[in-house]
């Protein structure tokens, strides 16, 4: 199974963990880290990834996010056919870095593209005809994947 993180997922674990959903969310993307580290999953990251988290002012949770990459399968350079495809994404209200991860996901064939963004999940649920890759939450998505 390949599955795309977005940064806000490879961000939640180092995120404030008193509150009960922030915890949960990183015991989950911990669980889909570990399962793609064991090799039974496979970690996708582009380009857009790695632009993003240089653009984490603290160096100290920059560095700590970099090194859940490390893990990945495949690695997806931003080319023209995925930036046109990310202009068309975002006349679906969608925000530029999003619509560039959600068009690198498209175009590596994910299975799943996982994030802790529910503004974006709200937006694509609305829209999810128009998408060529499902988009979930990491905790739902998680839950839904061991209860088969």
């Amino acid at each position: 199974m390949k599955i795309y993180l977005d940064v806000c997922c490879l961000n939640r674990p180092f995120d404030d963990s008193t509150q009960d959903r922030i915890r949960l969310e990183s015991e989950a993307i911990l669980t889909i880290l570990e399962r793609c580290l064991l090799g039974n999953w496979s970690l996708v990251i582009s380009e857009i990834t790695e632009a993003e988290i240089d653009r984490i002012p603290n160096n100290d949770r920059k560095q700590k996010v970099r090194s859940l990459l490390l893990i990945h399968r495949e690695y997806r350079m931003v080319d023209t056919s995925i930036e046109k495809r990310a202009k068309e994404i975002q006349k679906l209200t969608v925000k530029a870095y999003d619509a560039l991860h959600i068009a690198c996901a498209e175009k590596s064939k994910v299975d799943i593209f996982l994030t802790t963004d529910d503004s974006l999940l709200n937006k694509v649920s609305r829209n999810r005809h128009a998408l060529k890759v499902r988009l979930e939450n990491p905790l739902k998505w998680l839950t839904e994947v061991i209860s088969q």
